[in-house]
């Protein structure tokens, strides 16, 4: 594989565009901003508390949090700040479309009501003095969490306010999220946000890179948010990035939820090195539950201390947590700490303990690693040694194929449905290659199922999983 490394030349005549786009980004001095990061306390920094963590076999819990005002932010994130170990700064949606006028009018609002009207913080507007305000605020390190398919004015505002982590990806904040995207233009304009981390880099201050490992948080099996994960993960290391945190969304089968942390962990260090990166921080982080969620608060948090349980055993580094108002919109910030001390009371409860299950795991994870592999060498092959384009010409020929999402530059072919024990299983695989003998494993389980339930698997059984956890089951049997 060739680099596609943006050289400096280039990256600084692309970002005299970019800093063009509002007005807050004539605020932004790279030089100041390295030597700002320089000063960082080393606990306040992503890196160096998830490096510390994963040495330590420690999960981190961070929650997702924000609101339109700085000062409302603040306040909301000093609460958090007491429970988790790591902080956000979630973005509004309007920001997140780049429609900063309408995120302006948002503020203003929200300035007369006295509250946030907005869904999230907008970063941008406000600039980086006051993104560095919350930052001088908080004793815990900071993330930006969006969904950005464009979000090379946000890394830059809010890297250059002190922010130590950057959320997501080309592909896993365009496909979810976005229907009109070019994928060659979100590639893009994501390779920019990697090489800005890239370039702080090169001048000593390292940046966490995390994509978006649910993408859909629908049924999505392992084998496609981990090729999607490790595709991300060599996109940013071709530009420089050096700190990478792998996610994954929970599926609910402990087994397959296990084996698809510890694969993608294993799987990238496999590929990273077999491209020649070997001077890199890799961590992972497991998503808790990202569909339907109970209504009643107790169901809820049994579907938040059972995401817990897993991500312990699955030695991540770090989990994000749900809360149990996810089933009624926006949480409170006392909803969100409830969230957060559920998870973080079973994480230190299964701290010591070790799971055993060993030949189902090790089946699992052999399972994940065949399929995966599959898909990413042909994958790969497309682009010619052009990663880019390896990606632009697997989404459109099907190659990656991810369910549920919206872009209609994805296939949307594929059919997942769980198996009887829950775990999720291919039945229709679109375009998306395996070898006959996975495709027939697959096949197997979920007949099985349906001979279980004296049915023919189909769309049908897809719809009652896609429910089944809001209704208090995990596999969604045929209704009464």
């Amino acid at each position: 594989m060739e680099a596609n490394f943006i050289s400096e030349e280039r990256f600084f005549a692309e970002r005299a565009e970019v800093l063009n786009a509002w007005p807050t980004g004539k605020d932004v001095d790279l030089k100041e901003a390295v030597h700002y990061h320089e000063n960082i306390p080393s606990e306040k920094k992503f890196t160096q508390v998830l490096k510390e963590a994963d040495s330590e076999g420690r999960v981190l819990v961070q929650p997702r949090a924000g609101v339109a005002l700085v000062d409302e932010h603040i306040a909301l994130l000093q609460k958090l700040e007491t429970e988790a170990d790591l902080l956000p700064t979630t973005i509004d949606a309007y920001t997140r479309l780049n429609h900063y006028d309408e995120a302006q009018k948002g503020i203003e609002r929200s300035l007369e009501a006295g509250h946030s009207l907005l869904n999230g913080f907008p970063a941008v507007n406000h600039g980086v003095k006051e993104c560095r305000r919350v930052v001088e605020s908080l004793k815990r390190p900071l993330q930006v969490r969006h969904g950005t398919p464009d979000a090379r004015l946000l890394a830059e505002i809010t890297l250059a306010a002190g922010f130590t982590s950057f959320e997501g990806g080309g592909i896993s904040y365009n496909i979810p999220y976005a229907k009109k995207v070019p994928l060659e233009l979100s590639l893009k304009a994501w390779q920019y946000v990697d090489r800005l981390c890239g370039y702080y880099e090169e001048k000593g201050v390292r940046i966490n890179r995390e994509p978006f490992g649910p993408l859909t948080g629908s049924l999505v099996p392992p084998c496609i948010s981990t090729a999607v994960a490790i595709l991300e993960g060599l996109l940013a290391l071709e530009q420089g990035v050096r700190c990478i945190t792998l996610g994954y969304g929970q599926l609910g089968n402990l087994v397959q939820d296990v084996a698809a942390i510890v694969s993608l962990r294993e799987l990238s260090h496999e590929y990273f090195q077999k491209y020649n990166f070997s001077d890199y921080q890799l961590t992972t982080v497991f998503h808790q539950w990202m569909g339907g969620f109970p209504e009643d608060e107790a169901k809820a948090f049994a579907v938040i201390s059972w995401g817990s349980a897993i991500a312990a055993l699955s030695k991540a580094t770090k989990v994000i947590v749900k809360t149990p108002h996810e089933a009624r919109g926006i949480p409170t910030a006392e909803a969100n700490l409830q969230g957060i001390k559920a998870t973080k009371q079973v994480v230190n409860m299964l701290a010591e303990q070790v799971f055993i299950c060993e030949k189902a795991l090790q089946t699992e994870i052999d399972l994940i690693k065949e399929e995966v592999r599959t898909i990413l060498d042909n994958v790969i092959k497309l682009g010619e040694g052009d990663l880019v384009q390896a990606c632009v010409r697997a989404f459109s020929g099907g190659l990656i194929d991810v369910p549920f999402a919206p872009s209609r530059f994805n296939k949307g072919k594929i059919m997942p449905v769980r198996d009887s024990l829950g775990a999720v299983r291919i039945l229709d695989w679109g375009n998306i290659p395996a070898t006959d003998n996975v495709k027939a494993y697959h096949r197997e389980l979920i007949e099985k199922r349906g001979q279980q339930e004296g049915r023919k698997p189909s769309y049908h059984m897809l719809i009652d999983d896609v429910y089944a956890v809001s209704k208090g089951r995990l596999v969604g049997h045929p209704r009464a």
